[in-house]
Protein backbone atom coordinates (compact mmCIF):
# COMPACT_ATOMS: atom_id res chain seq x y z
CA UNK A 1 0.00 0.00 0.00
CA UNK A 2 1.15 3.39 -1.08
CA UNK A 3 2.53 5.23 1.91
CA UNK A 4 0.28 8.32 1.98
CA UNK A 5 -0.60 11.13 4.20
CA UNK A 6 -4.42 12.46 4.77
CA UNK A 7 -5.42 16.17 5.08
CA UNK A 8 -2.56 17.42 2.70
CA UNK A 9 -0.60 17.64 -0.63
CA UNK A 10 2.43 16.06 0.98
CA UNK A 11 2.72 12.45 0.23
CA UNK A 12 6.20 10.40 1.83
CA UNK A 13 7.40 7.55 -0.59
CA UNK A 14 9.62 4.96 0.67
CA UNK A 15 13.21 4.42 -0.96
CA UNK A 16 14.82 0.81 -2.16
CA UNK A 17 17.51 0.53 0.11
CA UNK A 18 20.88 -0.21 -2.26
CA UNK A 19 19.36 0.71 -5.48
CA UNK A 20 19.98 3.57 -7.43
CA UNK A 21 17.29 5.76 -9.29
CA UNK A 22 17.62 5.03 -13.52
CA UNK A 23 17.96 8.73 -15.05
CA UNK A 24 15.21 9.28 -17.31
CA UNK A 25 13.11 5.86 -16.13
CA UNK A 26 9.49 6.05 -16.84
CA UNK A 27 7.50 8.38 -15.16
CA UNK A 28 5.12 5.80 -13.56
CA UNK A 29 5.69 3.10 -11.42
CA UNK A 30 5.89 -0.42 -13.27
CA UNK A 31 4.56 -3.59 -11.26
CA UNK A 32 4.73 -7.27 -12.03
CA UNK A 33 1.68 -9.24 -10.48
CA UNK A 34 1.35 -12.90 -9.61
CA UNK A 35 -2.72 -12.84 -10.00
CA UNK A 36 -2.97 -16.49 -9.56
CA UNK A 37 -1.25 -19.73 -9.48
CA UNK A 38 -3.21 -23.01 -10.59
CA UNK A 39 -1.31 -25.62 -8.50
CA UNK A 40 -2.40 -23.41 -5.36
CA UNK A 41 -5.32 -21.15 -5.72
CA UNK A 42 -6.22 -20.23 -2.17
CA UNK A 43 -2.71 -18.39 -2.22
CA UNK A 44 -4.60 -15.38 -4.29
CA UNK A 45 -2.00 -12.95 -5.22
CA UNK A 46 1.50 -11.24 -4.80
CA UNK A 47 2.83 -7.90 -6.33
CA UNK A 48 5.98 -6.50 -6.61
CA UNK A 49 7.70 -2.90 -8.14
CA UNK A 50 9.65 -3.56 -10.37
CA UNK A 51 10.74 0.04 -11.81
CA UNK A 52 14.07 -0.01 -11.09
CA UNK A 53 15.17 -3.35 -11.77
CA UNK A 54 16.49 -4.11 -15.48
CA UNK A 55 15.87 -7.74 -15.86
CA UNK A 56 13.82 -10.39 -13.71
CA UNK A 57 14.58 -14.17 -13.65
CA UNK A 58 11.56 -16.19 -13.25
CA UNK A 59 11.64 -19.74 -12.56
CA UNK A 60 11.01 -22.53 -10.05
CA UNK A 61 11.30 -21.81 -6.14
CA UNK A 62 10.60 -23.26 -2.83
CA UNK A 63 8.19 -20.51 -2.08
CA UNK A 64 7.27 -17.56 -3.75
CA UNK A 65 9.02 -14.67 -3.69
CA UNK A 66 10.75 -11.90 -5.06
CA UNK A 67 14.71 -12.33 -4.43
CA UNK A 68 17.63 -10.65 -5.18
CA UNK A 69 19.83 -11.35 -8.67
CA UNK A 70 23.15 -11.35 -9.64
CA UNK A 71 23.41 -7.23 -9.27
CA UNK A 72 21.73 -4.45 -7.73
CA UNK A 73 19.53 -3.95 -10.96
CA UNK A 74 18.19 -7.66 -11.41
CA UNK A 75 15.61 -9.80 -9.66
CA UNK A 76 14.35 -13.55 -9.17
CA UNK A 77 11.00 -14.43 -9.12
CA UNK A 78 10.53 -17.97 -7.54
CA UNK A 79 7.37 -19.56 -7.88
CA UNK A 80 6.38 -22.90 -6.27
CA UNK A 81 5.26 -24.21 -9.51
CA UNK A 82 6.17 -27.73 -11.04
CA UNK A 83 4.96 -26.78 -14.31
CA UNK A 84 7.56 -23.50 -13.84
CA UNK A 85 11.18 -24.48 -15.11
CA UNK A 86 14.23 -23.87 -12.51
CA UNK A 87 15.10 -21.02 -15.46
CA UNK A 88 12.21 -20.53 -16.74
CA UNK A 89 11.66 -17.24 -18.42
CA UNK A 90 13.03 -13.48 -18.35
CA UNK A 91 11.89 -10.07 -18.17
CA UNK A 92 14.61 -7.62 -19.07
CA UNK A 93 14.94 -4.09 -19.98
CA UNK A 94 16.71 -3.15 -23.59
CA UNK A 95 19.00 -0.27 -23.64
CA UNK A 96 16.38 1.97 -25.25
CA UNK A 97 14.28 1.59 -22.35
CA UNK A 98 11.99 -0.68 -24.33
CA UNK A 99 10.69 -3.96 -21.71
CA UNK A 100 10.85 -7.51 -23.08
CA UNK A 101 9.45 -10.98 -21.97
CA UNK A 102 11.73 -13.93 -23.27
CA UNK A 103 11.31 -17.48 -22.91
CA UNK A 104 14.63 -19.58 -21.76
CA UNK A 105 13.78 -23.04 -23.32
CA UNK A 106 11.21 -24.00 -20.64
CA UNK A 107 9.16 -27.08 -20.91
CA UNK A 108 5.82 -25.74 -20.62
CA UNK A 109 6.71 -22.52 -22.64
CA UNK A 110 5.44 -18.84 -22.01
CA UNK A 111 3.00 -16.82 -23.25
CA UNK A 112 2.07 -13.29 -23.82
CA UNK A 113 -1.24 -11.74 -23.97
CA UNK A 114 -2.84 -16.19 -24.07
CA UNK A 115 0.11 -16.41 -26.99
CA UNK A 116 3.01 -18.97 -26.93
CA UNK A 117 5.92 -16.43 -27.20
CA UNK A 118 9.62 -17.53 -29.68
CA UNK A 119 12.00 -15.68 -28.68
CA UNK A 120 12.09 -12.23 -27.28
CA UNK A 121 9.35 -9.98 -27.65
CA UNK A 122 8.36 -6.90 -26.39
CA UNK A 123 6.00 -5.93 -23.80
CA UNK A 124 3.53 -3.55 -23.96
CA UNK A 125 2.36 -1.07 -21.45
CA UNK A 126 -0.47 -3.90 -19.77
CA UNK A 127 0.70 -7.45 -20.72
CA UNK A 128 -0.67 -10.89 -19.17
CA UNK A 129 1.90 -13.44 -18.50
CA UNK A 130 1.64 -16.94 -18.34
CA UNK A 131 4.79 -19.40 -17.42
CA UNK A 132 3.85 -23.02 -16.58
CA UNK A 133 0.41 -23.02 -14.74
CA UNK A 134 1.32 -19.60 -12.76
CA UNK A 135 -0.40 -16.13 -14.17
CA UNK A 136 1.20 -12.99 -14.16
CA UNK A 137 0.22 -9.26 -15.07
CA UNK A 138 2.55 -6.74 -15.75
CA UNK A 139 1.97 -3.20 -16.20
CA UNK A 140 4.18 -0.53 -16.60
CA UNK A 141 2.03 2.54 -15.57
CA UNK A 142 0.46 1.04 -12.25
CA UNK A 143 1.22 3.79 -9.93
CA UNK A 144 2.10 7.34 -10.12
CA UNK A 145 6.25 7.94 -10.26
CA UNK A 146 6.35 9.43 -6.96
CA UNK A 147 4.52 6.76 -5.04
CA UNK A 148 6.68 3.95 -4.05
CA UNK A 149 4.40 0.51 -4.72
CA UNK A 150 4.76 -1.31 -1.72
CA UNK A 151 4.94 -5.43 -2.06
CA UNK A 152 2.20 -7.52 -0.65
CA UNK A 153 1.44 -10.92 -0.87
CA UNK A 154 -2.16 -12.12 0.25
CA UNK A 155 -0.67 -15.51 1.51
CA UNK A 156 1.23 -13.64 4.48
CA UNK A 157 -0.52 -10.03 4.41
CA UNK A 158 -2.66 -8.98 7.31
CA UNK A 159 -6.19 -9.48 6.62
CA UNK A 160 -8.39 -7.07 5.61
CA UNK A 161 -11.79 -6.69 5.02
CA UNK A 162 -12.89 -9.03 1.85
CA UNK A 163 -14.74 -5.45 0.36
CA UNK A 164 -11.01 -3.87 -0.09
CA UNK A 165 -8.68 -6.70 -0.75
CA UNK A 166 -6.68 -5.86 -3.72
CA UNK A 167 -3.54 -5.84 -5.23
CA UNK A 168 -4.53 -2.61 -7.94
CA UNK A 169 -1.77 0.16 -6.44
CA UNK A 170 -4.17 3.11 -7.66
CA UNK A 171 -7.31 1.13 -5.50
CA UNK A 172 -5.46 0.41 -2.94
CA UNK A 173 -4.67 3.84 -2.37
CA UNK A 174 -8.15 5.05 -2.27
CA UNK A 175 -8.78 2.49 0.12
CA UNK A 176 -6.61 3.56 2.24
CA UNK A 177 -8.09 6.71 2.07
CA UNK A 178 -11.95 4.94 2.70
CA UNK A 179 -10.02 3.33 5.51
CA UNK A 180 -8.63 7.06 7.51
CA UNK A 181 -12.14 8.49 6.22
CA UNK A 182 -14.35 5.07 7.54
CA UNK A 183 -13.71 6.43 11.37
CA UNK A 184 -15.38 9.36 10.75
CA UNK A 185 -19.08 10.59 10.54
CA UNK A 186 -18.36 11.45 6.99
CA UNK A 187 -20.68 10.31 4.65
CA UNK A 188 -19.71 8.03 2.10
CA UNK A 189 -21.32 7.71 -1.78
CA UNK A 190 -19.68 4.24 -3.49
CA UNK A 191 -20.46 3.85 -7.36
CA UNK A 192 -20.44 0.50 -9.36
CA UNK A 193 -21.55 -1.89 -11.91
CA UNK A 194 -23.96 -4.78 -9.94
CA UNK A 195 -21.43 -7.03 -8.89
CA UNK A 196 -18.81 -4.68 -8.18
CA UNK A 197 -19.06 -4.90 -3.94
CA UNK A 198 -20.69 -2.10 -2.91
CA UNK A 199 -22.01 -3.86 0.39
CA UNK A 200 -19.34 -5.57 0.75
CA UNK A 201 -17.06 -2.26 1.07
CA UNK A 202 -19.92 -0.99 2.74
CA UNK A 203 -19.82 -3.65 5.45
CA UNK A 204 -15.89 -3.22 5.14
CA UNK A 205 -16.72 0.78 6.18
CA UNK A 206 -18.85 -0.18 9.02
CA UNK A 207 -16.24 -3.08 10.45
CA UNK A 208 -13.57 0.08 10.54
CA UNK A 209 -15.77 2.39 12.27
CA UNK A 210 -15.74 1.32 15.37
CA UNK A 211 -19.45 1.87 15.75
CA UNK A 212 -20.69 -0.12 18.35
CA UNK A 213 -24.04 -0.65 16.56
CA UNK A 214 -25.53 -2.79 13.57
CA UNK A 215 -25.09 -2.24 10.13
CA UNK A 216 -28.71 -2.20 8.26
CA UNK A 217 -28.65 -2.04 4.32
CA UNK A 218 -31.73 -1.18 2.60
CA UNK A 219 -32.42 -1.98 -1.37
CA UNK A 220 -34.07 1.48 -1.88
CA UNK A 221 -35.91 0.03 -5.39
CA UNK A 222 -36.93 -2.93 -3.48
CA UNK A 223 -39.07 -0.89 -1.11
CA UNK A 224 -42.47 -0.74 -1.50
CA UNK A 225 -43.63 2.64 -2.37
CA UNK A 226 -46.88 2.60 -0.39
CA UNK A 227 -45.44 2.10 3.28
CA UNK A 228 -41.34 3.40 1.87
CA UNK A 229 -41.60 6.00 5.00
CA UNK A 230 -42.60 4.26 7.45
CA UNK A 231 -40.44 1.41 6.45
CA UNK A 232 -38.00 3.77 6.51
CA UNK A 233 -38.75 6.06 9.38
CA UNK A 234 -40.76 3.87 11.76
CA UNK A 235 -44.57 4.56 12.57
CA UNK A 236 -46.52 5.03 15.60
CA UNK A 237 -49.60 3.13 16.88
CA UNK A 238 -52.53 3.73 15.40
CA UNK A 239 -51.06 5.91 12.01
CA UNK A 240 -52.69 4.30 9.39
CA UNK A 241 -54.63 1.31 9.24
CA UNK A 242 -53.07 -2.28 10.33
CA UNK A 243 -50.29 -0.25 12.77
CA UNK A 244 -50.97 -2.17 15.50
CA UNK A 245 -47.63 -1.26 17.42
CA UNK A 246 -45.13 1.59 17.32
CA UNK A 247 -42.13 0.57 15.32
CA UNK A 248 -39.01 1.91 15.07
CA UNK A 249 -38.15 1.99 11.23
CA UNK A 250 -35.15 0.54 9.83
CA UNK A 251 -33.25 4.09 10.41
CA UNK A 252 -33.94 3.79 14.14
CA UNK A 253 -33.04 0.44 13.74
CA UNK A 254 -29.64 1.64 12.58
CA UNK A 255 -28.85 4.10 15.75
CA UNK A 256 -25.05 3.77 16.68
CA UNK A 257 -23.84 1.82 13.96
CA UNK A 258 -23.87 2.09 10.03
CA UNK A 259 -26.91 2.56 7.64
CA UNK A 260 -26.72 1.67 4.03
CA UNK A 261 -28.42 2.74 1.02
CA UNK A 262 -28.47 0.74 -1.82
CA UNK A 263 -29.88 2.67 -4.94
CA UNK A 264 -30.47 5.28 -3.52
CA UNK A 265 -31.09 6.99 -6.61
CA UNK A 266 -34.60 4.92 -6.72
CA UNK A 267 -36.16 6.76 -3.28
CA UNK A 268 -38.70 9.15 -4.02
CA UNK A 269 -39.23 12.34 -4.25
CA UNK A 270 -41.22 12.48 -1.02
CA UNK A 271 -38.82 9.96 0.93
CA UNK A 272 -35.58 12.18 -0.01
CA UNK A 273 -36.95 15.57 1.26
CA UNK A 274 -37.99 13.24 5.04
CA UNK A 275 -34.32 11.84 4.25
CA UNK A 276 -32.55 14.93 3.71
CA UNK A 277 -34.02 16.51 7.39
CA UNK A 278 -33.17 13.00 9.23
CA UNK A 279 -29.41 14.07 7.86
CA UNK A 280 -29.39 17.72 8.55
CA UNK A 281 -31.10 17.80 12.17
CA UNK A 282 -29.99 13.68 13.42
CA UNK A 283 -33.57 13.05 14.05
CA UNK A 284 -36.54 10.97 12.68
CA UNK A 285 -40.20 11.70 13.40
CA UNK A 286 -42.10 8.61 12.80
CA UNK A 287 -45.25 8.45 10.50
CA UNK A 288 -48.24 9.57 12.82
CA UNK A 289 -45.82 10.97 15.68
CA UNK A 290 -45.13 14.09 17.01
CA UNK A 291 -41.85 14.36 18.56
CA UNK A 292 -38.99 13.74 16.80
CA UNK A 293 -36.43 10.98 17.70
CA UNK A 294 -32.76 11.67 17.89
CA UNK A 295 -30.79 8.97 15.90
CA UNK A 296 -26.55 8.26 15.32
CA UNK A 297 -26.03 6.99 12.46
CA UNK A 298 -23.37 7.17 10.18
CA UNK A 299 -24.37 6.50 6.13
CA UNK A 300 -22.92 4.77 3.12
CA UNK A 301 -25.12 5.26 0.47
CA UNK A 302 -24.52 3.59 -3.22
CA UNK A 303 -25.99 3.64 -6.80
CA UNK A 304 -25.45 1.99 -10.20
CA UNK A 305 -25.46 5.38 -12.07
CA UNK A 306 -23.82 8.46 -10.50
CA UNK A 307 -26.87 10.68 -8.93
CA UNK A 308 -25.81 14.29 -10.40
CA UNK A 309 -26.42 12.19 -13.58
CA UNK A 310 -30.37 11.43 -12.77
CA UNK A 311 -31.00 15.28 -12.98
CA UNK A 312 -34.42 16.27 -11.73
CA UNK A 313 -35.12 12.81 -10.35
CA UNK A 314 -32.67 13.51 -7.37
CA UNK A 315 -32.54 16.52 -4.72
CA UNK A 316 -29.11 18.33 -5.34
CA UNK A 317 -28.98 19.76 -1.13
CA UNK A 318 -29.63 15.46 -0.33
CA UNK A 319 -27.05 14.58 -3.05
CA UNK A 320 -24.43 17.25 -1.28
CA UNK A 321 -25.45 15.34 1.77
CA UNK A 322 -24.82 12.06 0.90
CA UNK A 323 -21.84 12.40 -1.14
CA UNK A 324 -19.23 13.65 1.17
CA UNK A 325 -16.54 11.08 0.13
CA UNK A 326 -17.22 9.22 -2.84
CA UNK A 327 -15.32 6.05 -4.20
CA UNK A 328 -15.95 4.46 -7.87
CA UNK A 329 -15.66 0.88 -7.69
CA UNK A 330 -14.03 -0.65 -11.13
CA UNK A 331 -15.29 -3.70 -12.62
CA UNK A 332 -13.79 -6.63 -12.02
CA UNK A 333 -12.46 -6.70 -16.14
CA UNK A 334 -10.45 -3.13 -14.99
CA UNK A 335 -8.89 -5.03 -11.95
CA UNK A 336 -7.62 -8.26 -13.62
CA UNK A 337 -4.74 -8.45 -10.96
CA UNK A 338 -7.44 -9.32 -8.38
CA UNK A 339 -9.08 -12.42 -9.99
CA UNK A 340 -7.18 -14.56 -8.12
CA UNK A 341 -8.20 -12.73 -4.68
CA UNK A 342 -11.82 -13.04 -5.66
CA UNK A 343 -10.97 -17.05 -6.81
CA UNK A 344 -9.72 -18.17 -3.67
CA UNK A 345 -12.62 -16.16 -1.05
CA UNK A 346 -14.21 -18.12 -3.09
CA UNK A 347 -12.86 -21.28 -2.49
CA UNK A 348 -13.05 -20.65 0.78
CA UNK A 349 -16.52 -20.95 1.46
CA UNK A 350 -16.01 -24.69 0.57
CA UNK A 351 -15.14 -27.47 3.34
CA UNK A 352 -11.67 -26.82 4.14
CA UNK A 353 -10.46 -30.34 3.23
CA UNK A 354 -12.02 -29.55 0.19
CA UNK A 355 -10.51 -26.57 -1.00
CA UNK A 356 -6.95 -27.22 0.41
CA UNK A 357 -6.74 -30.28 -2.53
CA UNK A 358 -8.68 -28.40 -5.11
CA UNK A 359 -6.29 -26.97 -8.20
CA UNK A 360 -7.14 -25.42 -11.56
CA UNK A 361 -6.01 -25.88 -15.01
CA UNK A 362 -4.05 -23.91 -17.23
CA UNK A 363 -7.15 -23.62 -19.38
CA UNK A 364 -9.54 -22.46 -16.44
CA UNK A 365 -7.44 -19.98 -15.26
CA UNK A 366 -7.04 -18.82 -19.20
CA UNK A 367 -10.04 -18.19 -19.43
CA UNK A 368 -10.78 -16.42 -16.21
CA UNK A 369 -8.14 -13.47 -17.14
CA UNK A 370 -9.54 -13.46 -20.94
CA UNK A 371 -13.05 -12.97 -19.59
CA UNK A 372 -15.43 -9.69 -19.61
CA UNK A 373 -17.36 -10.45 -16.19
CA UNK A 374 -20.51 -8.69 -17.60
CA UNK A 375 -21.65 -9.38 -13.72
CA UNK A 376 -18.48 -8.80 -11.93
CA UNK A 377 -17.33 -10.48 -8.89
CA UNK A 378 -20.67 -11.68 -8.30
CA UNK A 379 -20.62 -13.93 -11.17
CA UNK A 380 -17.11 -15.42 -10.70
CA UNK A 381 -18.30 -16.41 -7.44
CA UNK A 382 -21.90 -18.12 -8.61
CA UNK A 383 -19.90 -19.82 -11.88
CA UNK A 384 -17.54 -21.33 -8.88
CA UNK A 385 -19.95 -22.27 -6.36
CA UNK A 386 -21.72 -24.35 -9.57
CA UNK A 387 -18.56 -25.34 -11.07
CA UNK A 388 -17.01 -26.97 -7.61
CA UNK A 389 -20.44 -28.80 -6.91
CA UNK A 390 -20.78 -30.59 -9.78
CA UNK A 391 -17.26 -31.61 -10.17
CA UNK A 392 -15.61 -34.08 -7.95
CA UNK A 393 -12.18 -34.50 -9.03
CA UNK A 394 -9.36 -32.32 -7.44
CA UNK A 395 -8.78 -30.60 -10.55
CA UNK A 396 -11.30 -27.90 -12.14
CA UNK A 397 -10.96 -28.07 -15.63
CA UNK A 398 -12.58 -25.41 -18.22
CA UNK A 399 -15.42 -27.55 -19.10
CA UNK A 400 -17.36 -26.98 -15.55
CA UNK A 401 -17.20 -23.11 -16.40
CA UNK A 402 -20.79 -21.75 -18.15
CA UNK A 403 -20.22 -21.86 -22.17
CA UNK A 404 -19.44 -17.84 -21.98
CA UNK A 405 -16.32 -18.92 -19.89
CA UNK A 406 -15.28 -21.53 -22.37
CA UNK A 407 -15.66 -18.89 -25.61
CA UNK A 408 -13.26 -16.49 -23.85
CA UNK A 409 -10.53 -19.01 -23.53
CA UNK A 410 -10.57 -19.15 -27.51
CA UNK A 411 -7.97 -17.31 -28.43
CA UNK A 412 -5.21 -17.66 -31.16
CA UNK A 413 -2.13 -19.98 -29.79
CA UNK A 414 0.44 -19.07 -32.50
CA UNK A 415 3.52 -18.32 -31.20
CA UNK A 416 3.63 -14.25 -30.97
CA UNK A 417 6.42 -12.72 -33.45
CA UNK A 418 8.03 -9.97 -32.51
CA UNK A 419 7.76 -8.36 -35.41
CA UNK A 420 3.87 -8.40 -35.25
CA UNK A 421 3.87 -6.59 -31.88
CA UNK A 422 5.67 -3.89 -33.64
CA UNK A 423 3.19 -1.13 -35.14
CA UNK A 424 5.81 -0.53 -38.15
CA UNK A 425 7.44 -3.58 -39.62
CA UNK A 426 9.12 -1.28 -42.22
CA UNK A 427 10.75 0.97 -39.25
CA UNK A 428 11.81 -2.64 -37.70
CA UNK A 429 13.49 -3.40 -40.89
CA UNK A 430 15.01 0.49 -41.39
CA UNK A 431 16.48 0.00 -37.77
CA UNK A 432 17.74 -3.26 -38.10
CA UNK A 433 19.66 -2.03 -41.13
CA UNK A 434 20.82 1.04 -39.54
CA UNK A 435 22.44 -1.12 -36.59
CA UNK A 436 23.71 -3.55 -39.09
CA UNK A 437 25.50 -0.29 -40.95
CA UNK A 438 26.64 1.55 -37.57
CA UNK A 439 28.72 -2.16 -36.43
CA UNK A 440 29.67 -3.42 -39.54
CA UNK A 441 27.45 -6.25 -39.71
CA UNK A 442 28.37 -7.14 -36.20
CA UNK A 443 24.97 -9.30 -35.53
CA UNK A 444 26.08 -9.56 -32.04
CA UNK A 445 26.37 -5.91 -31.11
CA UNK A 446 23.03 -5.17 -32.74
CA UNK A 447 21.60 -8.00 -30.97
CA UNK A 448 22.62 -6.40 -27.56
CA UNK A 449 21.37 -2.83 -29.44
CA UNK A 450 17.73 -3.90 -29.94
CA UNK A 451 17.52 -6.47 -26.52
CA UNK A 452 17.18 -9.28 -28.76
CA UNK A 453 18.89 -12.59 -28.83
CA UNK A 454 21.49 -13.54 -32.21
CA UNK A 455 18.82 -16.03 -33.29
CA UNK A 456 15.96 -13.58 -32.90
CA UNK A 457 18.55 -11.02 -35.48
CA UNK A 458 19.42 -13.87 -37.91
CA UNK A 459 15.56 -14.62 -38.18
CA UNK A 460 14.56 -10.83 -39.36
CA UNK A 461 17.43 -10.89 -41.33
CA UNK A 462 16.27 -13.68 -43.71
CA UNK A 463 12.53 -12.26 -43.23
CA UNK A 464 13.59 -9.16 -44.52
CA UNK A 465 16.55 -10.28 -47.08
CA UNK A 466 18.74 -8.56 -45.32
CA UNK A 467 22.57 -9.49 -45.82
CA UNK A 468 24.92 -8.51 -43.09
CA UNK A 469 27.81 -9.32 -45.51
CA UNK A 470 27.44 -6.34 -47.59
CA UNK A 471 27.42 -4.30 -44.23
CA UNK A 472 31.03 -5.83 -43.59
CA UNK A 473 34.05 -3.37 -43.67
Amino acid sequence: MSDRTQGGPESRTLEMEGVPRRSGANPSRSVLTVVLECARPLAGGARWDVTDFDEIMIGRGSARALEPGNDPRSRALRLPDRRVSTRHARIFRAEDGRRFLEDLGSTNGSRLDGRLVEGPVPLPDRAEIEVGGSFLVFDAQAAPAKERVLGLDAERAPRVPFGMATLVPRLEALFSDVTQIAITNAPILVLGETGTGKELLARAIHELSGRSGPFVGINCGALAGTVLESQLFGHVRGAFSGAERDEPGLIRASDRGTLFLDEIGELPKTAQATLLRVLQEREVLPVGGTRPIKVDFRLVAATLRPIDQLGDGFRSDLYARVAGFTVRLPPLRERREDVGLVLASALRGLPAERAQTLRITPELARALLAYAFPYNARELHQALSVAVTLTKADELGLDALPPAFRRAEERPAAPVEPSELDEDTSRLRAELVERLAATGGNVSEVARAMGRTRMQIHRWMKRFGVDPETFRR
